[in-house]
């Protein structure tokens, strides 16, 4: 589906499963498309237990433009999608957001406002790679201003850094780099986390 943006119309691809007990929004990298591996593989694990998944394409890219729009282009693009699947298909529904490196930013930086009930990382740029001594360059801060659970698989050779744990935040490291292509490690990480955040969002609701 095609979904109006304040900069433009984003494409969503849905992944749906009956009865979902929740759903997963991810959305891409700043240089690449929904059909990375690792995209992939978590919204294959997302379906495994029972989430239903919406994978959204930035509206720079439905235009077929290479380059990134701005931060705030980006977050504010996001942010209205994520309100109207809220309003519509994913009514009811408790919501979690996330997507691979710029994408990952983009829902940490967007978490709160869109009411996310978790947020997953896939593969966090922490810092640019060689820059990782200059606390300058780091984007630390917007995975520490997450105030809700959060899982970021990492690869244990990734040049953008490797975020620490800390108090409500998962960090899975597994084989390879900021390509992620081990999938069966990211399905693996992603299957177990989310099956976890699920059921404690159902208690939750339920309480």
């Amino acid at each position: 589906m095609e979904l109006e943006t304040p900069h433009g119309l984003a494409r969503v691809h849905l992944h749906p499963v009956e009865r979902p007990a929740a759903a997963l929004v991810l959305g891409h990298g700043a240089a690449g498309g929904v059909g990375a591996a690792d995209l992939v593989a978590a919204t294959e694990a997302a379906n495994e237990v029972g989430v239903t998944v919406a994978l959204v394409e930035q509206p720079y890219v439905v235009a077929g433009r290479r380059s990134p729009a701005p931060a705030r282009q980006l977050d504010a693009a996001w942010t209205a999608v994520v309100e109207q699947l809220r309003a519509g298909v994913f009514n009811g529904l408790a919501i979690v957001v996330g997507g691979r490196s710029a994408g990952a930013r983009v829902a940490c930086r967007t978490a709160a406002e869109v009411g996310a009930v978790a947020v997953v990382c896939l593969a966090f740029p922490v810092h640019p790679p060689g820059k990782g001594d200059d606390p300058t360059k780091s984007r630390l801060a917007e995975l520490d201003a997450v105030d809700v659970p959060v899982l970021v698989v990492q690869g244990e050779s990734d040049p953008f850094g490797i975020p620490p744990e800390r108090a409500g935040r998962t960090v899975v490291t597994v084989p390879g780099n900021h390509s992620l292509r081990d999938t069966r490690a990211v399905r693996e990480a992603a299957s177990h986390w989310l099956g976890d955040q699920v059921e404690g969002a159902l208690t939750s609701s339920s309480q």
